[in-house]
């Protein structure tokens, strides 16, 4: 075989090679791309009739806990079993717990700012945390970033000693039980509660979580009921999936 050819040959095949890579390079990349785009929620002008609709509704109190529902934390002296080693956390507290100083190491759930800045049009927030308050107002502090959205705040002290746990009564916010409820990763937290509450997965380092994102569309709805629980009441069975 002439050199020439034997050259073609080899130049073709290096071609189609160099081709195979190069798209495996894109595609890996396209989807890299694709799954890290930041995700919203479009939020369009309210019209003649929904604007009508919600004056006719009371404004409501969305309750949200803090610990794998916003935010997960550790701290100096606790192992970091669900957080994968290098994961650069989002912020640090330092308190002063039994005369300890501590520093817990926080990671924002994925899209929570995004989240409270969108629900806060929406609702009056609050934080309800089982944790001590030091700890709570300093994380709570972090999250409102100066916006004053998060300054209805209740800690361990506000909740109910369950055994092991914490129930967290919703009456000590507001009596009404037709215009609130609560987000919470804990179904012990609401044990009192189920027809308030809407359960949500814990959350400990997944960056690919959405799981504030997909609430958007049935918090956007809910504002407009008369009464939370004629929703919340039909999808009990999701609190056994959590």
């Amino acid at each position: 075989m002439p050199l020439m050819s034997l050259f073609q040959m080899n130049f073709r095949a290096f071609l189609v090679l160099a081709s195979k890579i190069w798209t495996c390079i894109c595609y890996t990349f396209t989807r890299q791309v694709r799954a890290y785009q930041p995700v919203k929620y479009d939020i369009f002008p309210l019209s003649p009739v929904s604007r009508h609709r919600l004056s006719l509704v009371q404004r409501k109190t969305l309750v949200l806990d803090l610990d794998e529902t916003l935010i997960h934390s550790h701290h100096d002296a606790m192992p970091r079993n669900n957080v994968k080693p290098g994961t650069p956390h989002d912020f640090t507290v330092k308190v002063t717990i039994d005369r300890h100083p501590v520093r817990f190491f926080v990671h924002k759930r994925p899209h929570v700012d995004y989240f409270l800045s969108v629900v806060s049009q929406w609702y009056d927030l609050v934080v309800f945390t089982a944790s001590m308050e030091i700890y709570g107002a300093a994380v709570s502090d972090k999250l409102d970033a100066g916006r004053n959205i998060l300054h209805r705040r209740y800690y361990r002290q506000h909740c109910t000693p369950d055994f092991s746990s914490y129930t967290k009564d919703l009456t000590a916010i507001n009596n009404d039980l037709n215009n609130i409820f609560i987000i919470d990763n804990s179904p012990n937290a609401y044990r009192c509660f189920p027809n308030n509450a809407i359960p949500i997965k814990s959350w400990f380092s997944d960056p690919m979580d959405i799981a504030l994102l997909s609430l958007l569309p049935l918090l956007d709805a809910l504002r407009f009921t008369n009464d939370v629980r004629s929703v919340l009441s039909r999808n009990l069975h999701f609190h056994r999936l959590w």
